[in-house]
């Protein structure tokens, strides 16, 4: 009774996205490498579940919500670039905020 009632939390959370983009994070960039001629705002640490009842979250999903939580926190740092700094562990990441734009 337990597998079936796990399966169905699983893909019920598959597919979910949590995080919602905040007002203003759409125009914030996700940039691979650390941008040049952009002044460093600061560093921003986020994080999301990344399992769910001890069954692992897809790992892209995750990542995504990463980038958005990042992205969200952008605007009130005067950050219009973010870029990651190591890849994501266990639900969290760092990431470094800059402003390239005028």
């Amino acid at each position: 009774m337990r597998a079936p009632i796990l399966a169905v939390l699983f893909l019920a959370t598959s597919g979910c996205t949590w995080v919602h983009m905040a007002p203003g994070a759409s125009a914030v960039r996700v940039a691979a490498t650390a941008p040049s001629g952009c002044e460093k705002r600061g560093e921003v640490e986020v994080s999301v579940k990344h399992n769910v009842a001890f069954i692992e979250r897809n790992q892209l999903r995750v990542r995504e919500e990463l980038e958005t939580l990042a992205r969200n926190e952008a605007p009130g740092m005067g950050a219009d670039t973010v870029h990651p700094l190591a890849p994501p562990t266990a639900g969290s990441q760092r990431f470094a905020a800059w402003r390239c734009g005028g």
